[in-house]
């Protein structure tokens, strides 16, 4: 039987969609965090962008059950702690993508249709190469170089000033004049394909590991906290866009990018201007051909709405600007043999296949293992130990294995997905939703309770990079410590130090550790001991509660008492006031909510946390407003057609003056703004003797302030 993950959109169910989004927010999270934060990316372009593509697909055709942990809201992922923090005052968000020319004619007749633009009227658009790089950038100050960041998750990333100013294409000062106090300029840095090559020469003859692909290999030279290897490796830049401003030097975006070469940015000079599909698409030929020459990677073509007034009146949708896109170029593909299908087992009990290859170059880089994902794609795929197997790539490490190649000899037989869980020999089961009687895609241990590797998973969730991230406690720590009863639950970890003082057998003594590296960890573990809201929500494992969803509920509650005390309120059941007032948070659907309540539900969960906060302090959660505006702090609810705004930019004006936008109406809503055919929204509102406004009269409202 196919899998859902294998079935049409349009076929799907809405309880279908709901555990799809819930399997592709958690797939891609994991893929994001892999790429941006450890630079070792661990699926195809091809692969991650096909995820993004049924994602947006789903939440088009079921636009109720996006979540808020959804990719389509995210951009990257959470900057790195060994590095000082720089908030971007003007988020650097990643593009929609396009994979084909009737792609691209979407994409400017949707520009069309939102300026209203006649079809007689020339959409003019610039054309440039997208450098397969780290996306950076540099505050200039009066023309000085002052501080340099990565992108990290998009709205924060790692302060690597001392890294970038050793790269020599970027100018320490200005040239000329045009930029104002502040001129934020971004773009990539990247390694070419002959530095590339002479650095793995090094790494090889100096007994070092050797860099994957040349953008691994500038990302992991970026990132480095000595700048003195930084300054080893050879790094290029290429300026692209901007963030923070002042005066514009031009009105287009050709314009401004002419204004960065003037003032001695290195800018790419196979940048076009374009004025048609029929332009657009002999210049993305053009660069395709001679990509293999270009002596850098790209992995496709952007294109960006030349005129500015044009691109802030076209504005963002979720993490995208809708005023650009990239045209990516096809994967690319090879053969091997599976040699062996692993199984391992996740944090909730999941059993995910994994294939083990006959290592095999593609593209340049050498591939030994691919995501099978789940047991129906085995089957659906037909795929067998012992086959020759297709692989696609388009410039990561691990690909999508297609299928079998039919004509080369078969493995003997059909493979069967284990019943047991190959850790702790549990039965592994499909759960069956018992509103529609279909089974999830997901295999699950059934020994929760006992499995070594839910237990030790549940726990290096924990301590990792966006939940507590306590220093010298990773991955393989936490596992010894668990193997060996010292950590069974988060709690353990704040007692360990009162523990071992009274142990006879002490930690320093353990192999590996001393009394240095001991005092460390336990100075690093009591900086913990008062966390942000939205990591102590995070570390808790809920299911279907990522990292988005919760700092929304952090923003939202304010304090981790105000947020538990909701939620075992909403326990009395879906038509209970506190559940819909939790249903009220933007973003959060019936699967988060539902989650949220059974983790509450469970006693052993409630007495792990009463644990936990006894040596724990979860900070109340900053709310920011704006105080001079007269919607700050408010709870607003938008409803029917509006007319002078999309839903997004309604959206985005509220939060931008500080209110809080819920999705649905409830007694802590503080205002409906009600356009054409509002509905049960507005009888409710009534209803409760919420106030409610017109559209214009919430721009009157809002330009009061």
């Amino acid at each position: 039987m196919a899998g859902v993950e294998n079935k049409a959109v349009g076929d799907l169910t809405p309880e279908e969609a709901a555990g799809e989004l819930e399997r592709l927010a958690g797939e891609i999270a994991g893929h994001d965090e892999r790429y941006y934060q450890e630079d070792q990316p661990s699926v195809s372009d091809a692969e991650y962008d096909a995820l993004r593509q049924r994602n947006q697909a789903i939440e088009a055709a079921f636009p109720d059950l996006v979540r808020a942990d959804s990719p389509s809201l995210r951009v990257g992922a959470a900057p790195s702690e060994k590095f000082a923090k720089v908030r971007h005052r003007v988020p650097m968000l990643s593009l929609d993508n396009a994979f084909s020319e009737d792609d691209v004619a979407s994409f400017i007749e949707r520009v069309r249709r939102f300026l209203k633009i006649d079809a007689e009227e020339a959409i003019t658009l610039t054309a440039e190469p997208k450098i397969d790089g780290l996306s950076a950038s540099l505050r200039y100050e009066n023309g000085v170089f002052v501080q340099g960041a990565t992108r990290g998750d998009g709205e924060e990333g790692e302060d690597v000033t001392v890294n970038l100013k050793t790269i020599p294409g970027i100018p320490k000062k200005l040239k000329g004049s045009g930029f104002g106090e502040v001129f934020e300029v971004r773009g990539e840095v990247y390694m070419s394909h002959a530095d590339f090559e002479a650095l793995n020469e090094r790494q090889e003859a100096d007994g070092k590991p050797v860099f994957a692909n040349p953008r691994n290999a500038a990302a992991g030279s970026l990132r480095q906290l000595d700048s003195r290897i930084t300054a080893s490796r050879p790094l290029k830049f290429f300026a692209y866009a901007w963030g923070e401003t002042g005066e514009l030097p031009a009105d287009t975006q050709w314009g401004v990018y002419e204004a960065l070469g003037t003032w001695g940015l290195p800018t790419n000079p196979l940048m076009r201007r374009v004025k048609s599909v029929a332009e657009v698409m002999d210049f993305y030929r053009h660069v395709e051909e001679s990509r293999a020459a270009l002596g850098y990677d790209i992995d496709g073509v952007v294109y960006k709405v030349d005129r500015l007034d044009w691109q802030q009146r076209l504005g963002f949708v979720s993490r995208s600007p809708r005023w650009a896109i990239a045209h990516k170029f096809p994967a690319e593909k090879a053969t091997t043999v599976l040699e062996d299908i692993e199984i391992q087992v996740g944090r909730t009990g999941a059993l995910t296949p994994r294939a083990v290859l006959t290592p095999v170059t593609v593209g340049g880089v050498v591939v030994r293992h691919a995501t099978l994902h789940n047991e129906d794609e085995i089957a659906r795929k037909d795929v067998r130990i012992g086959d020759t197997v297709t692989l696609q790539r388009a410039g990561d490490v691990i690909p999508q294995i297609l299928g079998p190649v039919l004509d080369k000899p078969r493995g003997p037989k059909p493979y069967v997905f284990p019943t047991k869980c190959p850790i702790c020999g549990s039965h592994a089961v499909r759960e069956v939703n018992p509103r529609t009687g279909k089974e999830d895609v997901v295999r699950r241990c059934t020994g929760s309770l006992v499995c070594p590797a839910q237990a030790a998973e549940k726990l290096i969730h924990f301590v990792s990079r966006n939940a507590f991230d306590i220093e010298g406690l990773g991955a393989k720590q936490v596992t010894a410590f668990y193997e060996d009863g010292l950590v069974e639950k988060p709690a353990d970890i704040f007692t360990l130090q009162a523990r071992d003082e009274k142990s006879l057998k002490k930690l320093k003594d353990r192999e590996g550790w001393g009394s240095t590296s001991v005092k460390n960890l336990f100075a690093a573990i009591d900086e913990r001991r008062e966390i942000d809201l939205n990591r102590f929500i995070f570390a808790l494992g809920i299911r279907h509660v990522g990292e988005t969803n919760a700092k929304l509920l952090a923003r939202h509650f304010g304090t981790f008492e105000a947020f538990r005390e909701a939620v075992l309120a909403a326990g009395e059941g879906p038509d209970s006031e506190a559940y819909q007032d939790l249903l009220s948070v933007d973003g959060i659907g019936d699967t988060v909510a539902e989650a949220l309540v059974e983790f509450f539900a469970e006693p052993r969960n409630e007495e792990q946390i009463d644990a936990l906060l006894s040596e724990v302090t979860p900070k109340e959660a900053e709310r920011p407003q704006t105080s001079d505006s007269p919607v700050a702090g408010k709870t607003v609810v938008f409803t029917g057609s509006l007319e002078r705004m999309t839903r997004d930019e309604a959206k985005a004006m509220a939060e931008r003056f500080g209110a809080k936008v819920a999705s649905s109406v409830s007694a802590k809503t503080d205002l409906l703004v009600a356009g054409p055919g509002a509905g049960s929204k507005l009888k409710k509102a009534t209803e409760l003797g919420i106030e409610v406004i017109d559209e214009d009269g919430w721009f009157e409202r809002v330009e009061a302030g």
